[in-house]
């Protein structure tokens, strides 16, 4: 049975009068179960507004602290956070917007080592990370666990997002069978990157988030959507998924999660497989 405290009524009214949504999608909404990967530039809108959407259990992991070139575009923290853990300064916003919700706070990195321990616990993984390492790595974890993962990067002028469902689509290393090589793609703070683009994949990823709690509408499963924001131009690439895909395919070749050294970086520029 349902049952909503006249707060909560009033805070989740715009969802709750949505057909598509009603109290029922609230509460899949309130009882999910969401870890988002880094609260930086992406982790920062996606955790934002899952909060705000009353996601009852949101998980945030971040060994990082709060530095002046972050206030660009992290929008979780403000200038009196510089030198701050990013998981302490996010906590605090997160539980101020919405005290519903529960924050489970990891002040570390993720690897290979704890990986299948923290996402065990959650319904998504959400890629709010910088790093290709993390990235693969959280791919075959999620594919390995069956996990629905939702992936996003930016870079300059351009960013990228895909949702990853185990056995329903292509996975990360479907499209990019290997991580870049040391030194190949630079890094946002030697390219740099425009602090709004951060927003809007951090939003679509969020979205995709809700859909996949709602059971609603049509995931970017095997769609790679990639934008440009100096043309302003969405473009979908349909991906397959790849028959020989060392984690997912026929005949996997990555039976134990590896960290890599790589470099820090959101979007890798291979050419999908398709």
């Amino acid at each position: 049975m349902l049952s909503f405290t006249e707060e909560q009524i009033i805070r989740y009214s715009r969802h709750i009068i949505l057909p598509e949504v009603g109290g029922e999608g609230q509460k899949k909404i309130n009882e999910g179960k969401v870890l988002v990967i880094g609260t930086g530039g992406l982790g920062s809108p996606v955790a934002f507004y899952l909060a705000a959407a009353g996601v009852g259990t949101l998980g945030i992991i971040d060994d990082d602290v709060v530095d002046l070139s972050n206030l660009q575009r992290q929008i979780l923290h403000s200038t009196k956070d510089i030198g701050r853990p990013k998981v302490e300064s996010a906590e605090e916003k997160l539980k101020a917007l919405n005290p519903d919700i529960d924050v489970v706070v990891y002040r570390e990195r993720l690897t290979s080592r704890n990986m299948m321990e923290i996402i065990s616990g959650y319904d998504v993984i959400v890629d709010g990370t910088d790093n290709f390492s993390t990235r693969f790595v959280t791919n075959d974890a999620c594919v390995m666990a069956g996990k629905p993962f939702v992936h996003g990067g930016i870079l300059k002028f351009s960013g990228q997002a895909m949702t990853i469902v185990p056995g329903e689509g292509p996975c990360f290393r479907c499209i990019f069978k290997e991580p870049p090589q040391q030194g190949s793609v630079p890094s946002c703070s030697q390219a740099g990157v425009l602090g709004v683009l951060a927003g809007t994949i951090g939003v679509i990823q969020a979205t995709e988030v809700l859909k996949y709690l709602l059971g609603k509408g049509e995931l970017l499963v095997g769609r790679l959507l990639t934008y440009d924001a100096l043309a302003m131009k969405f473009r979908e690439v349909q991906v397959k998924k790849n028959p020989s895909c060392p984690i997912c395919g026929e005949n996997p070749t990555i039976t134990e999660l590896v960290d890599y050294e790589l470099p820090a970086c959101s979007i890798q520029d291979n050419k999908p497989f398709k």
